[in-house]
């Protein structure tokens, strides 16, 4: 720091990060096995902002993006040898520190030319208090074999069904440590063990349109792994889920009141409303800045307040996946109020202040090799007008009859979805229901329908909610935005919504294979 600070431009401030990946993954297909791998490697990033807490090389100018390096760290061995860790840390302050300087210099010329918004205004960086913390070493033991066994068992169960065409499970077990130094004095050691279980299914309907089944198990203590009775239920559901898809009639296009499920509400707020709280987006002027100027205004009805709680392991007895001790930018995970009783009041905030905001919430996360932003941990969706599920249901049914609709939506669960945040595009959101069923107000049985997907606007979605149900369910999956893929949680009860809209999914056009499955073929038994 003594010798870049005095360079021209100064650099004000340096960071070093690694991150140490050690990764088993085991992954089985209609009851063979695919693949059994342990992989370890570790990955160092540097960063050297150039100029002033107030302005510095990552400040948006006009539409340009941020000033950040195109490449962002290197791999570095996972010997322990100190020597070579230093040449790494050598070469990588002076390829960030020639980046950064180019781009300041860019930063100041567009500065003249170009307008500035009063968001953008606000300091590029802010200044936090040095945060020290030597936790211990996440690792874990693991044997393959077993769990080589269980994969193809569980896809083995599959082979009896005509519909599936394809049936993968992959576990998983992770142990990521990582390290941070910073030229304030931050000193940061802290890592975690995860284990996953993924279940997917893949059929066809005789429209060509491809039909899929998720599902998956996380936990965090070996103890607590699954059961192979528990697992083998629900790779019952999901095989009766996929054959009844498969022969389920389509959906047209409809808009009328709905019912989400706890897990579809869940990935219903975190694609509606987390993404467009995320605090980086309300600075940019490329974004739409939805929520931007309406804290302290009615953004949903005034029985719902949320919060982003980094800090909860569990919610229950589940397991939340966006829990860490400290963002990627070495700041303390902290549980902020972002609605309170249906007021927007704060934001996801990473250390790229706001005018208001000056300062980081912990939400601060990337993808390794990636740049952070602030994005979303642990959503979750408090209600203060809950009924139980079943009331919630006959709500349903007579805000169905009360509309004079023919038929309402029950969304059961949903894969996840995408927004639009930018201005170049509506400010629209698209979320991927898996199972949907038409509630007929007349008594008829629900009937299973496929093929649409959510589609909506947020400032009038939000505002549709009419009541929720009383059990919280948990959502836990990868997020993809700017800064890559991270883990995250969402938690919300079932919600009722007066109207919603759904479109057509859209869908391929190739015919079911022209041959049975090998299992089924009756002409080819015992040849």
């Amino acid at each position: 720091m003594a010798a870049v600070g005095k360079a021209d431009p100064p650099a004000y401030f340096l960071s070093y990060t690694v991150t140490d990946n050690d990764r088993s993954e085991v992954t089985g297909s209609n009851g063979a096995l695919l693949s059994s791998q342990q992989q370890r490697s570790r990955w160092l990033e540097g960063q050297v902002r150039v100029g002033s807490y107030q302005l510095d090389n990552t400040h948006h100018v006009g539409n340009d993006g941020p000033g950040f390096p195109g490449s962002f760290g290197e791999p570095i061995p996972i010997d322990e040898d100190t020597a070579v860790l230093k040449r790494a840390m050598w070469r990588q302050t002076e390829s960030q520190y020639r980046a950064a300087a180019e781009a300041f210099i860019k930063v100041k010329t567009g500065k003249d030319v170009q307008v500035q918004t009063v968001a953008q205004g606000a300091p590029d960086f802010s200044q936090e208090k040095a945060q020290v913390y030597y936790g211990p070493r996440a690792s874990y033991t693991l044997d393959r074999r077993p769990w080589e066994e269980k994969v193809r068992a569980y896809t083995r169960t599959f082979r009896s069904s005509a519909s599936v065409l394809n049936s993968i499970v992959t576990f998983t077990a992770q142990a990521q440590n990582q390290y941070q130094v910073t030229s304030e004095g931050t000193k940061l050691q802290f890592g975690a063990v995860r284990y996953r279980l993924e279940l997917f299914v893949q059929g066809k309907a005789t429209d060509g349109m491809d039909i899929e089944r998720y599902y998956n198990f996380d936990w965090v203590d070996p103890a607590l792994a699954p059961q192979d009775k528990a697992v083998l239920a629900q790779c019952a559901i999901l095989q009766k889920e996929l054959e009844s898809l498969v022969q389920a009639p389509l959906a047209e296009p409809f808009a009328g009141p709905a019912m989400l499920t706890g897990r579809a509400a869940a990935v219903f707020f975190h694609e509606v409303f987390g993404h467009r709280d995320e605090g980086f987006r309300q600075k940019d002027i490329g974004e739409g800045q939805t929520f931007a100027g309406k804290v302290g205004e009615l953004l949903l009805p005034n029985f719902i307040s949320i919060v982003d709680d980094p800090t909860s392991a569990k919610l229950g007895a589940n397991v939340l996946l966006g829990n860490y001790p400290y963002d990627d930018e070495g700041i303390a995970a902290q549980k902020v109020t972002l609605v309170d009783r249906g007021v927007l009041r704060n934001f996801e905030m990473s250390r790229q202040p706001l005018n208001g905001f000056p300062q980081s919430n912990g939400h601060g996360r990337r993808q390794v090799g990636l740049p952070p932003v602030s994005r979303q941990g642990n959503l979750i969706v408090e209600s203060s007008n809950k009924v139980t599920n079943a009331r919630l249901r006959l709500m349903f049914i007579e805000e169905v009859r009360r509309q004079g609709k023919p038929f309402g939506l029950l969304i059961d669960d949903i894969s996840g979805g995408f927004t639009f945040t930018g201005r170049s595009q509506p400010q629209a959101f698209q979320v991927q229901p898996l199972v949907v069923y038409r509630v007929y107000p007349d008594g008829r049985p629900d009937e299973l329908v496929r093929g649409v997907d959510i589609v909506g606007t947020p400032l009038v979605s939000l505002q549709k909610i009419m009541a929720t149900g009383d059990t919280a369910e948990v959502f836990n999956g990868y997020c993809g935005a700017e800064s890559g893929s991270v883990p995250v949680a969402a938690a919300a009860p079932a919600l009722l919504i007066s109207e919603m809209e759904v479109q057509k999914k859209q869908t391929s056009t190739d015919r079911p294979p022209i041959l049975p499955p090998p299992a089924h073929d009756l002409q080819s038994k015992g040849n």
